[in-house]
């Protein structure tokens, strides 16, 4: 295969030579087009071939030609632009017989072309423009994949989204959709008087979530510096300064594995409010996504692999705690102890650093039973404090944080909780951090005292959280793989 491919690169090639000596530029940059396929359909797309034929209208297309069906001295072909495909019709009795002898002969599925015409319709009804002038606007080099397969290599697909994005029309609406997702979380956010902010990429100290890190280091500086696994801390110093209400979307770096829910540079809202609370932040979550799910795709319904998920409020809200007890049928009181917590996760078979405190075994275990399960809305509530150190704790236990998890078609597409604005409380649980940290735990958050000193100035009582926007989009757009709603998802290097 890769010898066939090399001997049309070559034909290609020759080609382009062939234009040269007939004075034709290969990669012109001349032509300007009027209207997008789009724009003809919406204008003339209602238009009966009589009355098209008495308009004097005259149209002027751009695009990738990704069909051609040579009849003699008649061809017909698709081109591409970014809005949709255009069927066009070429006569050597309206061209020339040099000039269509060209096009014949030195044109290939692939090449960019710029057509002007007048607009009819093909016998079969298919609205066509005669074309009176083209012109080749790029020669393609490597051929497209053969039409009627497509690109179906999964791997090929994600390393040439190029290719992808040509072939598989239903790939380019995935992203398409994903674009307007982020914009309508943007008006949702502008209309509740919401600033959008961007906090720094690159960190000294890397904070606001258990995850290891990538490094780097600054020459001019002479210090390392890492690629934040969260905005969190930086949009917390901010909401200290009297900014209530701000948010920001952008990456975050984390360096784990990649599975189909996980990918190294990954895409989050995060947001924080002043005067709320986690459960007022249910409420708002619920308005924010039925709002980008109406504004995107007009319905609350959607198919995600073999279920149908109902988004309409209210959502089911049910404790950590009751969970593991309603989907993995253990009671709250074979949990009660760290020993009692590590017997229920070895009698389930469930593995775990023997290492681990109590709430990481109990998470450990919802992780594992639980979390599949929960594939209509549901608002899983107070976690253990061990695994949220960041949260304000429960005043009637104190073992237990203020958080919850939104999990929709089995993902976790959001994290909240009432911010911790004591400063001594927080300190105290960064040094228990260190410590894990020290003991070989890589996910274990470092030590910040510039954001202890900010505490120190006082933060009003503060709701934060973070919204996974693949998963949101991998779940509106029944993607089953994270990799599928990524432009260039994170590859090992080609071999």
């Amino acid at each position: 295969m890769k010898n066939e491919e090399n001997e049309l690169i070559v034909q290609r090639k020759n080609k382009i030579e062939e234009l040269k000596s007939l004075g034709l530029n290969p990669y012109p940059n001349d032509f300007k087009p009027t209207h997008s396929v789009e724009d003809i359909k919406k204008v003339y797309g209602e238009k009966g071939n009589e009355e098209l034929e008495g308009l004097a209208d005259e149209v002027k297309v751009a695009g990738r030609m990704i069909t051609v069906r040579l009849m003699g001295k008649t061809t017909f072909a698709h081109i591409q632009d970014f809005s949709g495909k255009m069927q066009v019709m070429l006569r050597e009795n309206d061209l020339g017989e040099s000039n269509y002898g060209v096009f014949k002969k030195l044109f290939d599925i692939g090449d960019f072309i710029g057509v002007r015409g007048k607009l009819f319709r093909t016998k079969t009804g298919e609205l066509t423009i005669w074309v009176k002038e083209f012109k080749l606007l790029t020669k393609s080099l490597r051929p497209l994949p053969e039409k009627w397969h497509g690109l179906k290599d999964i791997e090929i697909r994600y390393r040439q989204r190029y290719v992808d994005l040509i072939v598989n029309p239903d790939v380019k609406k995935v992203f398409e959709a994903r674009s307007r997702v982020i914009r309508a979380l943007r008006e949702f956010m502008d209309n509740e008087k919401f600033l959008e902010v961007e906090t720094p990429m690159m960190q000294s100290i890397p904070g606001g979530a258990e995850a290891k890190p990538f490094k780097t280091f600054h020459n001019a500086l002479g210090m390392e510096l890492y690629l934040r696994i969260a905005p969190e801390l930086y949009l917390k110093r901010l909401v200290v300064g009297g900014l209530e209400r701000v948010y920001e979307i952008n990456r975050n770096f984390r360096n784990e594995g990649i599975s189909t829910q996980h990918n190294p540079e990954f895409t989050m809202m995060e947001f924080y409010m002043a005067y709320e609370t986690y459960h007022n932040l249910m409420e708002f979550t619920e308005r924010l996504i039925t709002f980008v799910a109406q504004k995107v795709f007009d319905s609350l319904n959607f198919k995600f692999g073999d279920n149908d998920i109902d988004f309409t409020p209210p959502w089911e809200r049910i404790g950590l705690i009751s969970s593991i007890e309603k989907y993995a049928g253990i009671s709250h009181k074979e949990l009660e102890t760290r020993k009692e917590a590590i017997e229920a996760a070895k009698r389930l078979g469930i593995k775990f650093d023997e290492k681990s405190s109590r709430g990481k075994i109990i998470l450990k275990i919802f992780e594992t039973l639980v979390e599949p399960q929960l594939i209509k809305p549901t608002f899983v509530y107070d976690f253990p404090i061990d695994v949220s150190p960041l949260s304000r704790r429960k005043e009637e236990d104190q073992d237990f944080v203020e958080r919850f998890e939104l999990y929709i078609g089995g993902l976790e597409i959001a994290n909240a909780f009432s911010e911790l604005n004591d400063p001594q409380d927080q300190k105290e649980r960064f040094l228990k951090q260190v410590a894990e940290r020290e003991e070989g735990d890589q996910e274990a958050h470092m030590m910040d005292e510039d954001y202890i000193r900010a505490l120190e100035h006082g933060m009003p009582p503060t709701a934060g959280e973070g919204i996974g926007i693949d998963r949101l989009a991998m779940l509106l757009t029944n993607s089953s793989s994270i990799r599928d709603v990524i432009l260039f998802p994170q590859m090992r290097k080609e071999t």
